[in-house]
């Protein structure tokens, strides 16, 4: 099985997405949104990541506010996993802030850029792929 990081650069404002084996970034199990790691742990040397979000392997959407790695049907009015009606609320499935095996997308943003540029790093991968 394959964990997706998508990673944004703030000041781009770009995205890149790197998969990896899950036997490689086993070291994130138990990690919850909001928390900096040392993104070395995904190829980014120097670099610090913060995760901010995600799914599991079903598609379901992690929320902060939720804690765990199960998946719960909770009451929401808005916010992640839910299109905003006015005045409505819905129960949804909705997956916890912890990541954890059953994470297929981890979204995380930089927080400390490292010393070389990401096209470097996340390109040549992409481009190792595509041959």
């Amino acid at each position: 099985m394959m964990i997706k990081f998508v990673i944004n650069e703030p000041k781009t404002g770009k995205s890149f997405q790197k998969e990896m084996e899950d036997k490689t970034v086993a070291g994130l199990i138990g990690k919850k949104i909001g928390d900096e790691i040392d993104a070395g742990i995904i190829g980014l040397p120097g670099y610090k990541i913060t995760i901010t979000g995600g799914s599991d392997k079903n598609g379901f959407g992690m929320r902060k506010d939720v804690d765990g790695t199960a998946r719960k049907k909770i009451l929401i009015a808005k916010g992640p996993g839910y299109k905003y009606n006015k005045g409505i609320r819905r129960r949804k499935s909705i997956r916890g802030n912890t990541v954890s095996t059953e994470t297929a997308q981890i979204n995380a943003k930089i927080t400390k850029v490292g010393p070389k540029k990401l096209e470097e790093l996340l390109g040549a991968s992409t481009e190792e792929k595509k041959e």
